[in-house]
């Protein structure tokens, strides 16, 4: 059975600035009214409790569903996956939890992990995929449906098992489309050194068709699929050797093609212990235009830390060279990492709008005790060409506030930025404040009525104006 929704409890804040919420820990900077849309409820002893990591959202017309990791457990996954859900454009949010994946919800995991959104607006279905862990099938990829609007999600599809990770799903959406309403979900194999996968489903996610791998070598993680609006589905991903890819099928998921660099990868590990890495973050606007945005230190002299940097293609086979967000100058200390990025789908070309949400530290050389993690946001409003200055969202938290991992201290490995069409930008993002004793206080949250989109003359030195191109071992990080 479905798992009804949940209103919002009085545990769950109103409107608040970020700065009252952390009890006055927090910067002055960091003034962003928040709404708190999800807490953890759960008290399984596996688990690391009122811990909420890993957010993905999407967005379509005025309802916003946000997906993510719900009591994280030391050793990968969580206690459930959580959603939260607006359908009045971010004014109001409800929440709840999906059932059927653990023993918590009445599932027959351990765990799960790697939560992702889609909309698939043929069939009127919202879609959320998660990774089962320590299931008895192993680890595989599942998709739990929506028929009432995100209000509730129904018992999981298994879509694809195995050893299987970083899972990711989107929907072709454009009614012109020839693949309208196909369906496209991308993960790697582990047991098969990160092969890569794809699988389709024609139906709303009810069933899915065999898994197709792209073309020649392709092993790699944290796939993120757009589609275009011709039908072509164009995948970037972190390879295992330190680029950044991409594949594509034009041919609603037949087949698809060999894989392309986009760039290769130079990357500051984060300090303090903290679980982060390059994986791209990916969106298309509405001329089909797919932007891959990352972290990268190839503007720093001797790579002290990371910008985010953004790659453009019209095909998702040339890609532009990549450019740096200008977020402050090469020669601050700041180190941005784990971007979120969210293209206004009514918009393209030198008028796209664009949302960039990162988490970043404001000294690159502290350390577990000294790390100070915030959130920050900047847009565009004429693709890329130049950016607004930076906003500070939330923080700063300390590396203790955050659950930790057999890979590190753990907000997400990945976050997400969803533009609402001619709207502003939502991010649904963990913010801590300091545990009381060993239970953590993070949970979900979101900026109240979103973050208006602007421009502005911040410019890296040298970056040129937006033009599009013509047409190893193993990991395992759930």
């Amino acid at each position: 059975m479905p798992l009804s929704r949940k209103p919002l409890t009085a545990a769950l804040l109103p409107a608040v600035v970020v700065g009252g919420l952390l009890a006055g820990t927090t910067s002055a900077s960091a003034n962003v009214a928040v709404t708190q849309v999800s807490s953890d409820p759960f008290t399984d002893a596996q688990a690391q409790h009122r811990t909420e990591v890993e957010p993905d959202t999407f967005a379509f017309g005025s309802t916003i569903v946000s997906a993510f990791q719900v009591g994280r457990v030391f050793g990968g996954g969580s206690s459930d996956v959580g959603f939260a859900t607006s359908t009045d454009g971010g004014a109001t949010w409800t929440h709840g939890f999906l059932p059927g994946t653990t023993a918590n919800t009445g599932g027959a995991c351990g765990q799960i992990s790697d939560a992702a959104v889609a909309f698939d607006a043929k069939h009127n279905v919202w879609l959320i995929s998660s990774l089962g862990v320590n299931c008895p099938s192993g680890t595989p990829v599942f998709t739990s449906r929506s028929t009432d609007g995100g209000k509730t999600f129904g018992n999981p599809v298994t879509t694809a098992t195995g050893s299987l990770d970083k899972n990711w799903i989107v929907c072709d959406n454009t009614a012109t489309s020839p693949f309208f309403g196909t369906c496209y979900t991308e993960y790697d194999i582990t047991s098969s050194g990160d092969s890569i996968r794809m699988k389709t489903s024609t139906d709303g996610g009810l069933t899915w068709g065999p898994a197709r791998a792209p073309a020649g070598a392709h092993t790699g993680l944290g796939g993120q699929p757009v589609v275009q609006p011709n039908g072509t589905v164009v995948v970037p991903y972190l390879s295992l050797n330190d680029q950044i890819r991409s594949f594509r099928s034009a041919n609603g998921g037949a087949t698809w093609s060999s894989t392309v660099q986009v760039a290769a990868v130079s990357h500051h590990d984060a300090a303090g212990g903290l679980r982060e890495e390059a994986l791209p973050s990916a969106e298309t606007d509405s001329a089909g235009t797919v932007y891959v945005a990352w972290s990268d230190c190839r503007f720093r002299a001797g790579c002290p830390s990371n910008d985010i940097v953004l790659s453009r293609s019209a095909d998702g086979t040339t890609w532009t060279t990549p450019a740096r967000v200008p977020i402050d100058a090469t020669t601050s200390t700041v180190d941005h990492f784990v971007p979120g990025l969210g293209v206004d789908p009514s918009t393209s070309g030198a008028s796209a709008r664009i949302g960039l949400t990162y988490y970043y530290y404001p000294d690159a050389a502290c350390t577990a005790s000294t790390c100070r993690l915030d959130v920050g946001f900047v847009s565009s409003v004429d693709g890329g060409t130049s950016w607004s200055g930076a906003t500070q969202v939330a923080g700063p938290m300390n590396l203790s506030w955050i659950p930790d991992t057999s890979q590190g201290r753990m907000f997400g490995d990945y976050i997400s930025t969803s533009v609402r069409a001619g709207g502003n930008a939502f991010p649904v993002v963990p913010i801590a404040s300091a545990p009381s004793g060993s239970t953590f206080a993070m949970g979900m949250f979101a900026p109240a009525g979103g973050l208006p989109l602007t421009g502005g003359a911040r410019r890296a030195a040298g970056t040129p104006a937006p033009q599009v191109p013509a047409a190893a071992s193993a990991v395992t990080a759930f």
